[in-house]
């Protein structure tokens, strides 16, 4: 029998299933009481999550799909791969800027209804082709809302077309400010931004400190003639407004991943099947990253990339491991403490680190945990999730 059930509720990438070793993980989509849920696009939120659940993995960036607070109450981390399709995404935001800067859709729609010999068709060609004239990159400033992964490959290869780069991030990690060029220029607000660009692209989580972040009154602000890409989520843009500055001419174009209806059939927008993540390369890498984030989880406990717990890893330096979710309350770690040195438990190693309202601490003991001082742990109050990892053979 299997040490784990893992079940999937899309089709996940092959590479990313196999990092899950045979015999010691059962891995499909009927999988009963699972230890784990892997998911890309499925809406989760109407969903009846099993109790056995210790872990869902997003193989992707984008958690709007999971009841991520329902888990976070129930002790269960969420994990996403962050970074893993930055790349596609940002030759979808190249391809989009060149799209419109250069009229190209309008242009192919236009060659598609002529017909004639070569001499005609020659003809009809010079003669329409002053429609579709367009406009060059370099020189012209891109403006860039969110500059994490994605955000920041986007700002390395306009900077290397010629373009000049204006960024706006309020919450940019250490490690993508040291990753972005020194050529990227600050601006201090989103209105600052939208100002003095010719492109604008977005790159943010859809929360609802983001919910129509570009909306009528913003737009307003935007330099006349503009393009706005969207490629990060449907929401953060407001459609209604978007169409209205198109058909004033306020706007030039807009470029999107998300079909709505209020989109449809307006000559000046560009709106994809939300390909955003859809290459192979990007199926692969999200699936990897996050089958290898879900299966360390189950079997040592450390959390990495969770949206919804602390980045916790510690070195095994014991077989005999526990890992605990818990609310972030005052004398948390003291109650453990306590809980272990009555069960006459050495603790040889413990890390503990909070985020927000969430806690975590992994901690590894001298000898075999007994069952009474997992059910202490259980029951102290603020506790959510307690797990019992010791290594394979190490149990008595």
């Amino acid at each position: 029998m299997a040490d784990y059930r893992v079940l999937t509720l899309n089709k996940i990438s092959r590479q990313g299933l196999s990092r899950f070793p045979a015999g010691r993980y059962e891995v499909g989509d009927a999988v009963a009481d699972p230890d784990a849920i892997l998911v890309r696009s499925q809406d989760m939120h109407g969903m009846t999550i099993a109790a056995s659940v210790r872990a869902i993995g997003r193989a992707g960036a984008g958690v709007n799909n999971i009841p991520v607070r329902l888990m976070s109450e129930r002790g269960v981390p969420v994990f996403n791969a962050p970074g893993a399709n930055s790349n596609a995404v940002k030759e979808l935001v190249l391809a989009g800027m060149l799209l419109a800067a250069r009229n190209l859709v309008p242009a192919l729609r236009y060659v598609d209804t002529l017909s004639g010999d070569d001499a005609t068709l020659h003809k009809l060609v010079e003669d329409g082709k002053k429609n579709f004239v367009g406009t060059e990159l370099p020189g012209k400033t891109l403006g860039i809302v969110g500059l994490g992964a994605i955000g920041g490959l986007v700002a390395d290869a306009a900077l290397r077309l010629g373009m000049q780069v204006v960024g706006f991030d309020p919450e940019i990690t250490v490690d993508a400010a040291w990753r972005l060029s020194s050529q990227v220029k600050k601006a201090q607000s989103v209105d600052e931004l939208l100002k003095q660009c010719d492109f604008v692209t977005l790159h943010v989580p859809l929360v609802e400190a983001t919910r129509n972040l570009i909306g009528g009154d913003r737009i307003k602000g935007m330099k006349d003639g503009a393009i706005l890409l969207n490629f990060s989520r449907e929401g953060i843009v407001d459609n209604e407004a978007v169409v209205a500055a198109l058909v004033a001419g306020k706007l030039r174009g807009y470029v999107c991943d998300f079909p709505a209806n209020a989109l449809m059939h307006q000559p000046k927008v560009l709106t994809l099947p939300h390909l955003g993540a859809s290459t192979h390369e990007a199926e692969e890498n999200c699936a990897i990253m996050v089958a290898d984030q879900v299966r360390d989880y189950l079997e040592h406990g450390n959390v990495r990339n969770a949206v919804n717990f602390p980045n916790v890893e510690m070195l095994r330096e014991s077989p005999f491991r526990i890992g605990i979710a818990n609310a972030n309350v005052p004398n948390m770690v003291g109650q453990i403490s306590t809980a272990m040195a009555e069960g006459r438990l050495n603790i040889h190693n413990m890390v503990n680190r909070s985020r927000g309202d969430m806690a975590y601490t992994l901690v590894d003991i001298d000898s075999d945990v007994p069952p009474a001082v997992l059910d202490h742990l259980a029951r102290i109050h603020g506790v959510l999730a307690v797990r019992y990892l010791p290594l394979a053979g190490a149990s008595a």
